[in-house]
């Protein structure tokens, strides 16, 4: 029944069934007639592309980016090798070479995410996992993301388990909770464009192209500490970052940015 209320409010009335490729395609549709001048694969800049302003001066600072030192540091963290020999390239096809669109996939139970790989790697190598939310993280994620770079997102669902996982975090996008009743999808779906200070709100398609981030110029911030800041500013209580609910909303965010190139890393303020 949930499944299909999203759906009519998105589409209307005339989709019973929706899945995760309707679900994608409503959304588009509804941008379209929202944003007009934004053309698909500008959805990566979110706000930026609503602003050449703002957008022209992150051009300028892509340039010259203030987190080339960090993303050298993240470098050197996934070139140095494990104490058996074994280095991350190992565990990833093509050496970790365009593979992150791919990422978070469903296997064995559960969603893995790009940073979850990470941590497996690590543990089948016999190293120290890292923190999910943590700057070392954050770091190699960032670099290793890069290797990337230019890859269209290409999130599969698949399965009744994938789609289940999907559904949940489908519904946790669009559930109202927290002192201010608010829900991600209030303000990226049904808000996506509005002006919010000086700032446009971002739509939901283009934002899983780019993560991780570096804000205000060197502080690292992956996909999900931004849910979690997210929620925060909110006034919801956020879930732990790389829980099982946060791996299912990064499934279904980084599903809806299927088709788009990934741009890793890049500056946000």
């Amino acid at each position: 029944m949930k499944k299909l209320l999203l759906a009519c409010f998105l589409l209307g009335p005339a989709i019973a069934h929706a899945g995760p490729a309707e679900d994608r395609q409503a959304l588009l549709d509804r941008y379209a007639k929202a944003l007009p001048g934004i053309r698909f694969e500008d959805y990566v800049y979110g706000s930026l592309a609503m602003n050449p302003k703002a957008k022209s001066q992150y051009d300028d600072i892509m340039a010259f980016p203030p987190f080339s030192l960090d993303v050298d540091e993240g470098r050197q963290m996934w070139e140095k090798p494990f104490s058996n020999g074994r280095h991350f390239s190992s565990c990833f096809p093509g050496g970790g070479r365009n593979v992150a669109g791919n990422y978070p996939y469903y296997d064995e139970g559960r969603v893995v995410t790009f940073e979850s790989a990470i941590n497996a790697c690590l543990e089948a190598n016999g190293e120290r996992k890292l923190e999910y939310g943590g700057k070392e993280m954050g770091l190699i994620t960032a670099y290793a993301k890069s290797l990337s770079d230019g890859m269209k997102v290409d999130v599969k669902v698949e399965g009744a388990r994938a789609l289940a996982a999907y559904e949940k975090g489908k519904q946790y996008y669009y559930a109202r909770r927290g002192k201010k009743n608010l829900s991600c999808g209030a303000c990226h779906v049904e808000q996506a464009g509005e002006l919010v200070q000086t700032d446009r709100i971002s739509m939901l398609v283009g934002q899983a192209t780019h993560y991780p981030v570096f804000v205000d110029g060197t502080r690292v911030m992956t996909l999900q500490q931004r849910f979690r800041q997210c929620e925060e500013n909110a006034g919801m209580q956020p879930a732990k970052a790389g829980s099982e609910i946060y791996d299912d909303l990064e499934y279904f965010v980084t599903y809806m940015s299927n088709g788009l190139p990934m741009e890793v890393p890049v500056f946000r303020k």
